[in-house]
């Protein structure tokens, strides 16, 4: 049997439609069998969905997301096979939940100043204690019919520049890496198109990435077309890093599914070797 990677999702810890029970339910029924959970600068649903992995037989890879800072620019980057209780990193997700929890009040304050009001509370009636995101007001905008698209909420109202963006202080690239290299992780530069980023930009920032610990790219994504692979493929050959593959599954009929990714092109060295090497 061919093992079957994805290394990028999401549960209701974070933006997830799907509580981790769920998740991990799902991968298994579309032939997963090494999955990461990384939920964003939270590891609260790790060992829900590690109770069920055992259950199914699925190896789950304990994950993280955190978003970090590096001149000036927020980045994601990927935490695959960390120890949620590591010390340094468990104090990490309490401030990011703080920090998550004053942007979401200061969105919400923006957004009522357009007078759309009560997002907030009905947010939390949903996400209780969990991780609160863009993401949840972009799907309360939605619901509301304050746009027809969850990229609408964005274009219209989430994004930088635009009435209710609000620039957070995230922790900066290299004590993230430090964070998940001390937790016994791998640090795995997450979607790094999506940044748009020109090229001596992506030659500064992997230079950076490299010289703080960073191990791996994702060279698959859930969106990825043959022609974005082959260059991620080249840059992770020129910095010498690792490969991932991550579906960034959030929700059913909205992302691609779990497990459904484009292979690993045979010439790179997989991410899941070097948690092989350092487990």
């Amino acid at each position: 049997m061919t093992d079957v990677y994805d290394l990028h999702c999401h549960s209701t810890a974070s933006d997830g439609a799907l509580s981790p029970t769920e998740v991990v339910n799902r991968a298994h029924r579309f032939g997963v069998t090494s999955l990461a959970l990384t939920d964003h600068d939270t590891t609260a649903g790790l060992a829900e969905a590690q109770t069920t992995a055992q259950a199914l037989g699925l190896r789950l890879i304990p994950g993280i997301e955190l978003s970090t800072l590096w001149q000036n620019q927020c980045f994601h980057v990927i935490g695959i096979g960390i120890n949620p209780q590591h010390p340094a990193l468990a104090e990490a997700t309490q401030h990011l939940h703080t920090l998550r929890m004053e942007r979401a009040e200061k969105i919400a304050e923006k957004l009522a100043k357009k007078r759309i009001e009560g997002a907030l509370d009905a947010i939390k009636k949903i996400v209780g204690n969990g991780m609160i995101t863009r993401n949840h007001f972009a799907e309360y905008l939605l619901a509301e019919r304050h746009v027809d698209s969850l990229q609408e909420a964005f274009d219209r109202y989430l994004a930088k520049g635009k009435p209710a963006y609000v620039a957070t202080p995230w922790t900066e690239l290299e004590l993230a890496i430090q964070w998940i290299n001390e937790s016994g992780g791998v640090a795995v530069l997450a979607h790094p198109l999506r940044y748009q980023l020109k090229k001596n930009a992506m030659k500064r920032l992997l230079t950076a990435f490299k010289h703080a610990g960073g191990q791996g790219i994702e060279v698959i994504t859930g969106r990825s077309n043959p022609e974005e692979v082959k260059r991620v493929l080249a840059i992770a050959e020129q910095y010498q890093l690792a490969g991932s593959t991550g579906s960034d599954f959030h929700a059913p009929d909205q992302w691609v599914e779990l497990g459904r990714l484009l292979p690993m092109p045979a010439t790179i060295t997989p991410v899941w070797e070097l948690l092989r090497l350092s487990h």
